[in-house]
């Protein structure tokens, strides 16, 4: 039996996910499994490329929806989890068993363990610390904007280098280090060190790029960074320089796509009103209710910069 287990690359809570359900399937449902994963990445145009699901089941954690008949399992957090209308209804008409879900938690990775448990009688003592820092990391739940940012725990190590990585197959060969190792071993392995020592230095070059190119108003800042060829940045950065922002979006740009991030501060605690998946579903993006982005073809630049001063006026409004 062969699993193809498609999770969201570049996430540390994509990757955990594909952790979990890992250990999950093997003791719950087939430990003779050959397990083989793919991630998947946000992009302009068709999601799933046609050979996705090869496997003898097929698996997708942390991503979006697909009507295939190949695919077995799904789980999802997200809002914005369905393409379509269509794709929701094949959802609800489903009666595998096998496809779950939860919008109302933070992480996926936290989703599948209780699904697991609730449902199959998992248990996986091991992993509540991975499973508590998906928890933390994708449900913003830091305790301060110093902790997301400063990055001196293992699990925030972790994520830049997963997040800043641009090797093919980086992220696939991690997963089995998170379904076997705790955090502060797989930190310390020499390639994930080294690793982090580079995203880190280019990490701190880029909170200055942010302090220097911000603008705050009206609760709303806004930072262009297209020119630098790359989508990657700690998204807590913009709170951490600027603690008076309500609101944040960002344009960034790499290979594959021109990337509009939305994001609300967490520690201010001014109302939010605004329901960002919602904003970024107008736009063909999505995400979760106070972080959620867009993407754009990557010679999309000026339509991109177009819908950011829509999304800054309409968040600017909100706050007022």
């Amino acid at each position: 039996m062969t699993v193809r287990v498609c999770f969201h690359d570049q996430c540390f809570d994509g990757a955990c996910s594909a952790a979990v359900f890992t250990r999950f399937y093997q003791e719950c449902i087939d430990p003779q499994a050959e397990l083989h994963y793919r991630g998947l990445v946000h992009r302009a145009g068709r999601l799933f490329d046609e050979d996705a699901f090869d496997g003898d089941e097929n698996v997708i954690v942390d991503f979006k929806y697909s009507a295939s008949e190949r695919l077995t399992w799904w789980f999802d957090h997200h809002q914005s989890a369905f393409l379509t209308e269509a794709d929701a209804e094949h959802f609800r008409r489903d009666q595998s068993g096998k496809k779950f879900y939860g919008p109302e938690f933070r992480s996926c990775t936290k989703f599948i363990a209780h699904i697991g448990a609730t449902k199959f009688g998992f248990r996986c003592p091991d992993l509540e610390e991975l499973i508590h820092w998906a928890d933390i990391i994708d449900g913003a739940q830091y305790p301060d904007p110093q902790t997301a940012v400063e990055m001196r725990h293992p699990a925030m190590q972790i994520t830049l280098v997963i997040e800043g990585t641009r090797s093919a197959g980086f992220v696939v060969s991690l997963i089995p280090e998170l379904v076997s190792k705790p955090l502060a071993e797989i930190a310390a392995l020499p390639q994930i060190r080294a690793a982090f020592e580079q995203f880190y230095s280019q990490h701190l070059k880029t909170v200055e790029i942010i302090r220097q190119r911000a603008e705050l108003r009206d609760g709303v800042i806004f930072f262009d960074m297209a020119d630098q060829e790359s989508e990657g940045f700690n998204k807590f950065v913009p709170y951490y320089l600027f603690p008076a922002a309500v609101y944040s979006v960002a344009l960034s740009r790499s290979r594959e796509r021109t990337k509009i991030a939305v994001g609300s501060n967490p520690w201010n605690p001014t109302p939010k009103d605004a329901n960002l998946a919602s904003i970024c579903e107008r736009y063909g993006g999505g995400g979760h209710a106070k972080v959620a982005a867009i993407s754009l073809p990557p010679d999309n630049l000026q339509r991109a910069r177009e819908v950011a001063g829509q999304i800054i006026a309409e968040l600017r409004a909100s706050v007022k």
